[in-house]
């Protein structure tokens, strides 16, 4: 049933979800677009947000018609009301800068090369794509399997490759695109002397770590000091997996199981190394919904008595400390379990829940049917929806929330 008053129009579009009407948990949203210009949405495309046009063209778009969407029923057979979302915030938005794609393709190094995270990308087809589906902003970032950089020096190389081109982007486009800047572990001095180049020059909204460097957990004490230069930052740290091994022909594909347990083992790692207290100005999210770490909570707890786990005080701490995407996606089948385990008090745990697409690791049609499950997953009221879409992401990084009150002004 409808949230909060909200009701869907008679063709079944989206009424407008107020945008500056967050879950108790969560600050109003604050940040805005530019207006007038190539840089922002326009203001006849936000009224489309309230109208259903920007969901109707972004699902035209990707092959899927309106009346497939709203014709998505509950348990009990009958069609599940679809509402609309305020301009989003996409934290987890994938993006192949051309001079990182030429410099992979002169390397001749196959692994991964075919994937769709290494089809050719360009701002121009991204930003319309992201009108489409109602997004003004999206934090870009560039996950280059290990195996393309096997020695100190590619790493090195490659880091800096992927950093100058993602700060191009968005410094071309401030309103429409952010960045995490990529550090290379394979060396720890080259990783510090990236961390201090990136933040010092380039001024990235954070950065994206893997769940592992070759054969190390990312709570590995090699990282230490690692993890106290972005400590010293107040560093966002997007975690995302790591490319595994090809599997054998006919295996489950890894991006189904493999990479949500990457996260999972991640996340307990960083639990169980007290990495988490070391360094509290870390501010972490947690892809593809934190894999099954929220699920598998309790499980930690009954570790205890296996000789490996946590207390449920340290355990519960630790679930809330990550905030986590909605990549995957998360709607509806994992919402109430994020929501259980990330709530403090009386209040609605949507404050630890962020937008993220997975876009240009998978298709248009993909994220267009990701958000319409967004819209329409029932276990949200439309003060979550608010929080999850934008007003989380602009609380969390400071950087972008400044980027869009300048624009607006």
């Amino acid at each position: 049933m409808p949230a909060d008053g909200e009701q869907p129009n008679e063709q079944g579009s989206p009424a407008a979800c107020p945008a500056d009407e967050p879950e108790p948990e969560a600050e109003a949203g604050a940040g805005g677009r530019a207006s007038g210009s190539g840089t922002g949405l326009s203001r006849r495309r936000l009224l489309g947000l309230g109208s259903g046009a920007v969901l109707g063209a972004g699902l035209m778009a990707g092959g899927l018609g309106v009346t497939q969407l709203i014709n998505s029923t509950d348990p009990s057979g009958r069609p599940r009301p679809v509402f609309a979302l305020p301009p989003c915030i996409d934290v987890h938005h994938h993006a192949m800068p051309a001079t990182v794609r030429s410099w992979v393709a002169a390397a001749d190094r196959p692994p991964g090369i075919h994937s769709s995270l290494f089809a050719p990308w360009n701002a121009h087809d991204t930003l319309t794509a992201l009108d489409e589906h109602g997004t003004e902003l999206a934090v870009l970032s560039t996950p280059i399997p290990a195996a393309l950089t096997p020695t100190v020096t590619h790493g090195a190389e490659l880091a800096r490759l992927v950093n100058d081109g993602l700060h191009g982007i968005a410094v071309d486009h401030p309103t429409r695109f952010g960045w995490l800047a990529r550090v290379p572990l394979l060396d720890i001095a080259d990783a510090l002397a990236e961390i201090d180049r990136v933040y010092d020059q380039l001024q990235p909204d954070g950065v994206l770590l893997t769940t592992h460097d070759v054969d190390r957990l990312l709570a590995d004490q090699t990282f230490d000091v690692v993890l106290e230069a972005l400590h010293a930052r107040d560093a966002v740290v997007l975690v995302h997996p790591e490319a595994l091994p090809d599997l054998s022909p006919g295996s489950v594909p890894p991006f189904l199981v493999d990479e949500p347990t990457e996260i999972t083992r991640a996340a307990v790692s960083l639990t169980m190394s007290g990495v988490l207290d070391h360094y509290p100005a870390i501010r972490w999210i947690l892809a593809y919904g934190g894999g099954a770490f929220p699920y598998l909570a309790g499980r930690l707890i009954a570790g205890r008595g296996r000789g490996y786990g946590a207390d449920p005080a340290s355990v519960q701490a630790a679930v809330r400390r990550f905030s986590y995407d909605t990549a995957g996606p998360t709607s509806p089948y994992a919402t109430p379990t994020l929501l259980a385990a990330t709530r403090s008090g009386a209040g609605a745990g949507a404050g630890r829940i962020l937008y993220g697409s997975d876009s240009h690791a998978i298709p248009p049609a993909a994220v267009a049917d990701s958000l319409s499950q967004l819209r329409a997953d029932p276990a949200l009221d439309a003060g979550s929806r608010a929080a999850i879409a934008r007003d989380n992401a602009l609380r969390l990084f400071p950087t972008l929330h400044h980027r869009l009150a300048q624009g607006r002004s």
